[in-house]
């Protein structure tokens, strides 16, 4: 077991060198790799979620839009109303002011 460290090469030798500069390479590889995955998971959230707000955008603005057109029918129809009431009660009078 002695022997087998002793025929260790040193820090120095160039083979070890070379094996650390591979392994250095390798994971900073692996890190820019995993770094770009979480770039674009986070991408694929902020699309997500402007989607989410623009759908969510949409949905309020028809809403409003719904709710203005529901106004608006009513209000026609209350206008409509009034005047046949106002039509009403004005032939009225003067048939009445013509018997007496």
């Amino acid at each position: 077991m002695l022997a087998k460290f002793q025929t260790r090469p040193a820090a120095d030798d160039p083979e070890v060198k070379a094996r650390a500069e591979e392994r250095r390479r390798v994971a900073e590889a692996r890190d820019a790799r995993i770094a770009e995955r979480r770039a674009a998971k986070a991408a694929e959230a902020a699309r997500l979620a402007a989607e989410k707000e623009a759908a969510r955008l949409a949905a309020e603005v028809r809403r409003r839009e719904e709710e203005a057109a529901a106004a608006e029918l009513a209000r026609q129809e209350t206008i409509k109303k009034l005047k046949l009431k106002f039509d009403t009660e004005n032939s009225r009078y003067p048939a009445r002011k013509a018997k007496r």
